[in-house]
């Protein structure tokens, strides 16, 4: 009896080291994934609640939108920092009209930049160009000195290149400078939120970079 109570302790300690073991491991993933998802969010510049306001403000408006185009129409919807920017094709002014003030009915949304064409809609095989364009310059700000990929959202519709993002002045002309390079771009339209050389130098050292409440 004395003996199978011994062998039960030493199964016990055995399950209970590896349970913590497993706990561990599980904390050690969890933390790393944190601070790389943190380092992330804080290289993108906006507030966390701005980040998860804009992903349910693009949601919504490519919700909506289908129901007063239907396929006579093309729209992508794209928020930044509560600021949308509507590409594509649509039919006529009237449609560009309805568009843009659905889109600004939706909870968040400060302002629009509607660039829709008054055109017909795009072939895959343009859009496939434009997805490819989008590449070459994201790529292109990975290898560009002094930029920051993550801080610059990129949008291609037509060989059209819109750039948004919180930046200086210095890196919005520096984007634009690459972007133009870029085979393939028809044209450059700069976005841009600008801020100051002394509040990138507060975001670069503030990964706890979020909204207070």
């Amino acid at each position: 009896m004395i003996r199978w109570q011994g062998m039960k302790r030493s199964m016990a300690t055995v399950a209970l080291c590896g349970a913590v073991a497993v706990s561990l491991q599980g904390c050690i993933e969890m933390a790393i994934g944190t601070a790389v998802m943190g380092t992330l969010a804080a290289t993108d510049r906006r507030t966390f609640g701005a980040q998860a306001e804009d992903k349910t403000i693009a949601v919504k408006g490519e919700s909506r939108i289908p129901n007063l185009v239907g396929g006579a129409g093309h729209v992508n919807v794209t928020s930044f920092n509560r600021r949308v920017l509507l590409t594509g094709e649509v039919r006529d002014e009237a449609m560009k009209a309805a568009v843009e003030r659905e889109v600004g009915a939706i909870e968040g949304v400060q302002s629009i930049v509607n660039e829709l064409a008054i055109a017909g809609v795009t072939s895959f095989t343009s859009r496939s160009n434009d997805t490819l364009i989008t590449g070459k310059v994201k790529a292109s700000f990975v290898d560009t000195k002094d930029l920051y990929a993550n801080s610059i959202k990129v949008v291609t519709e037509r060989g059209i290149v819109y750039l948004m993002g919180r930046v200086t002045q210095r890196e919005g002309n520096l984007a634009g400078e690459v972007t133009r390079g870029v085979g393939g771009v028809q044209k450059v339209v700069k976005i841009f939120e600008y801020i100051d050389e002394d509040e990138l130098k507060r975001l670069t050292h503030a990964p706890e970079n979020q909204d207070k409440k």
